[in-house]
C-alpha cells in the first residue's frame, strides 16, 4: 500500500542502531513521506529525533514494523502546554506588564529595595501606576509595611534593585521564566521504541512517517527545432531542509494535492471538569428523652432490617482499576511500492490514483540544507505556434503555443522557458496538464500584428408577445456587433486565436466559435502575409418586459397588435380591448362635458338667486325680479335634463369598464 502524504526527513539518531533515510516521497501540499530502515538487535532501543513542530504529524502517521519482531515500549518525550504550567504559579507576568502590577500580585511577600545608598525592606501592601498630571510624569509606586509598622509609598523608578529574600519565591520566578523560555525553544523531541525478537537474532526495522516539507517545484524548457515536433524538458527542484544528508535514497515526486491537515496530538490537552459535591450534613440537635412510667411488655423493634442501607450512611462506590494504554505493533502497516532502478536520464511516470508519480531513476544524494535540480521529463510533445489575442487593453496579440500533452504523463504546473531556433523566445506559465489534455501558453508580445475593435448596437426589436392574467409580456432582442480589424504587418502567414469575452445574457449569433472557455469564445483566424482582415462578432441579448394592459393607452395596445409575430386571435383580442378603451374614453369625454354644463348652470343659478335677493330690497324692481324668476325656472328644467344625462353616462361608464375588465382578465395567448 502506498501512502499519499507529503514527506519530510528530520534528523533521526538511534541509541543502539542507525535507521538511515532510505526513501523520500515529496508532494505538493507541504507534507513529505519518509522511510527509514536498518538492522536492529533484539531489545535494542532506537531513538528518532524530531523538531517539536513535527511531532503532531509524526504521531498521526508513524508506522514501525520489523520483519520478524513486534514493536514494544514505544514512547516519546512529552510537552505540557505553557498555559497549564503557568497556572501553577501564584503570579502572572503579562506582555509589557509594569513592575508595580506584577508586585501587586504578591501582596504579603517580603521585598528588599535598593534606594540609592539606602536599602529598604518591608512587606508588599499594594502596587499601582500613578497617572501623569501637569505637576509630575507617570510613575510606578509601591506601598510597603516596614518592620516598624509604618506604611510607606516609594517610587519604583528610583529603585536600582528589587530582591525577594524568600528563597522559595526566588525559585518560583526562575521556574516561571524558564518555562516561558522553553516554550520558544525549537529543541528536538525524541521517539523511542524497541523490538521483541529471538535472542541473538538481528531484525530489519522500517519506520515510516510524514512531516512538513517544502513542496517540490517543476520548471520546463520548450525547445522548437528547425523541423519535427518540439522537445519538452522537465526539471524538478527539490530542497533538503532537514538536518541530515540524504545518501543514496529512492526519491519520488508526486503531482497532485491530497488532503492533509494538522491535528494537535503532541501537546497534552486538559478539559474542565464539572464540580459535584454531596450536600453538607447539618449538625445533630440534642434529643430530650421522656422518662418511663413503668414497664411495658414486648421488645423494641429494630430501626432497620439486617441487610438494609442506612439513609444517612456512606454510598458504596466500586473501585476502578487503572486502564493501561498500549500500542499494538501489528495493527497497521505502511508499504511503499518502488519502481526498479533505471539508467534513463529522466523519471519513470505512473498513475497514483488521481495523482501522478515521477520515480527518479537510480539513487539520489542531496546534502543537508542543500537543493538539487533533477530531470524528470525529456520527450517530444505535440505543439504548434500561433498568436493569441486575449488582453483587449493592448493592440498586440502574444506569440503562443498550443500544447497537446502527448507524453502519456501528467505534466505538473510550472514555468516554461521557450527556445526557438536556438535562441531564447520568452517565458510562460502552465497549469498542471493531464495526459491527452490541451493548453495554450503565451510567451512573448507579437509587435508585427495589430488589432483594433469597434462596437455597434441595433435597436431592440420585439420577438414574441404573450398575454396572461392581465399582463402583456414581450420578449425583446437586442443585437450587438464587435468589429475586429486585424492587420498582419509581417510578410509571413500567421494563425490567430481571438478570445472574445463571454458576457452573461448574450448569445453568439455568428460566426461559430472554434472553442469556448468559461470566460471567452475562441475563434481561429488565418492571417495572410501583409494583409488586413475584418472580423465581426455578432451577439444577441434576449430580455423580457411586462406591462399591465389596464394601464396601456389604446394607441399603445394597437401598436403591439401590429407586431407580425402575433397570432390572429391575439391581434383581434388586443383590438377589442383597444376599441373598448376608446369607447370608455368617448363616454368619459361626454360625461366630463355634462358635468361642466351642470357646473356652469349651477353657478348661473347662484348668481340669479343673489340678484333676486338684492332686487327684493329695492322698490319698483318687481318686473326684473319676475324675469330672473323665469330664468331660474328654465335653468332648473335644463339641470334636471342634464342630471338625467349624467346618470345615464355614469351607468354606461360602469358597464363599459366591467366589459373591459372581462376582456383583460380573459386575455391570454
Amino acid at each position: 500500500m502506498r501512502l499519499i502524504g507529503f514527506l519530510l526527513i528530520s534528523t533521526a539518531a538511534a541509541l543502539g542502531a542507525d535507521l538511515p533515510v532510505t526513501q523520500v516521497v515529496l508532494y505538493k501540499h507541504g507534507i513529505g513521506f519518509f522511510e527509514r530502515s536498518g538492522p536492529v538487535k533484539p531489545n535494542e532501543t532506537i531513538q528518532l529525533d524530531f523538531d517539536s513542530s513535527e511531532m503532531d504529524d509524526v504521531l498521526k502517521s508513524l508506522v514501525v514494523k520489523g520483519q520478524r519482531g513486534a514493536v514494544s515500549d514505544l514512547h516519546y518525550d512529552s510537552m505540557d502546554p505553557l498555559s497549564h504550567k503557568l497556572e501553577q504559579f501564584p503570579f502572572k507576568i503579562g506582555e509589557a506588564q509594569p513592575l508595580s502590577a506584577m508586585l501587586d500580585q504578591l501582596k504579603g511577600a517580603r521585598v528588599e529595595l535598593q534606594m540609592g545608598n539606602s536599602p529598604l525592606a518591608g512587606v508588599i501592601v499594594t502596587g499601582r501606576v500613578s497617572e501623569a498630571n501637569d505637576k509630575q510624569p507617570q510613575r510606578e509606586e509601591l506601598t510597603l509595611m516596614l518592620d516598624n509598622g509604618e506604611l510607606r509609598t516609594v517610587d519604583l523608578g528610583a529603585a536600582s534593585g528589587v530582591r525577594f529574600p524568600d528563597p522559595k519565591l526566588q525559585e518560583q520566578f526562575k521556574d516561571y521564566l524558564a518555562a516561558v523560555a522553553a516554550s520558544r525553544s525549537k529543541d528536538k523531541r525524541s521517539v523511542y521504541f524497541s523490538l521483541n525478537g529471538a535472542a541473538g537474532a538481528a531484525d530489519t526495522v522500517t519506520a515510516d512517517y510524514t512531516i512538513p516539507m517544502p513542496v517540490w517545484k517543476s520548471s520546463y524548457r520548450l525547445i522548437f527545432g528547425a523541423s519535427g515536433e518540439p522537445t519538452l524538458d522537465g526539471w524538478a527542484i527539490v530542497d533538503n531542509t532537514t538536518g541530515e544528508d540524504w545518501k543514496n535514497i529512492r526519491l519520488s515526486l508526486v503531482s497532485g494535492v491530497p488532503i492533509s491537515f494538522i491535528s494537535h496530538l503532541y501537546e497534552p490537552e486538559y478539559v474542565d471538569r464539572p464540580e459535584a459535591d454531596l450536600p453538607p450534613e447539618s449538625a445533630a440537635r440534642p434529643v430530650l428523652h421522656a422518662g418511663a412510667f413503668g414497664g411495658a411488655g414486648g421488645g423494641m423493634a429494630g430501626a432497620g432490617g439486617a441487610g438494609g442501607a442506612h439513609a444517612g450512611g456512606p454510598i458504596p462506590v466500586p473501585a476502578m482499576a487503572p486502564r493501561a494504554a498500549q500500542m499494538s505493533a501489528g495493527q497497521g502497516q505502511l508499504m511503499l511500492e518502488t519502481a526498479p532502478s533505471s539508467l534513463s536520464s529522466t523519471a519513470e511516470g505512473q498513475a497514483l490514483g488521481e495523482l501522478f508519480e515521477y520515480v527518479i531513476p537510480g539513487r539520489v544524494t542531496i546534502p543537508k540544507s542543500g537543493s538539487a535540480m533533477l530531470p524528470f521529463l525529456q520527450q517530444q510533445i505535440q505543439a504548434r505556434k500561433l498568436l493569441i489575442y486575449s488582453d483587449h487593453s493592448s493592440e498586440h496579440p502574444t506569440n503562443a503555443a498550443e500544447l497537446t500533452n502527448s507524453t502519456g504523463k501528467t505534466l505538473d504546473g510550472g514555468p516554461i522557458t521557450v527556445y526557438d531556433a536556438g535562441a531564447y523566445g520568452g517565458e510562460a506559465l502552465m497549469e498542471t496538464l493531464k495526459a491527452g489534455d490541451k493548453r495554450l501558453i503565451s510567451y512573448a508580445v507579437d509587435l508585427g500584428t495589430r488589432i483594433t475593435s469597434a462596437f455597434n448596437s441595433k435597436q431592440a426589436v420585439v420577438r414574441e408577445i404573450h398575454a396572461a392574467r392581465g399582463l402583456l409580456i414581450t420578449k425583446m432582442a437586442a443585437e450587438q456587433t464587435t468589429a475586429y480589424t486585424i492587420r498582419n504587418v509581417d510578410q509571413k502567414a500567421k494563425t490567430l486565436i481571438l478570445e472574445h469575452p463571454l458576457r452573461p445574457a448574450y448569445d453568439l449569433l455568428q460566426p461559430s466559435a472554434t472553442e469556448k472557455t468559461a470566460s471567452a469564445y475562441r475563434f481561429e483566424i488565418p492571417l495572410a502575409a501583409g494583409a488586413t482582415r475584418e472580423f465581426p462578432v455578432n451577439e444577441e441579448r434576449i430580455f423580457e418586459q411586462s406591462y399591465s394592459v389596464s394601464t396601456l393607452t389604446p394607441d399603445g395596445i394597437l401598436a403591439y397588435a401590429q407586431n407580425r409575430t402575433l397570432s390572429n386571435a391575439g391581434r383581434a383580442a388586443l383590438q377589442r380591448i383597444a376599441a373598448q378603451k376608446n369607447s370608455i374614453a368617448d363616454n368619459d369625454r361626454a360625461l366630463s362635458a355634462t358635468r361642466s354644463q351642470i357646473s356652469d348652470l349651477t353657478a348661473d343659478e347662484q348668481r340669479i338667486r343673489e340678484n333676486i335677493t338684492s332686487l327684493n330690497a329695492v322698490s319698483g324692481q318687481q318686473q326684473q325680479v319676475q324675469n330672473y324668476a323665469r330664468q331660474l325656472d328654465a335653468h332648473e328644467q335644463q339641470l334636471a335634463g342634464l342630471r338625467d344625462t349624467q346618470a345615464q353616462q355614469e351607468k354606461t361608464k360602469t358597464a363599459l369598464e366591467a366589459d373591459l375588465a372581462k376582456l383583460v382578465d380573459g386575455l391570454e395567448f
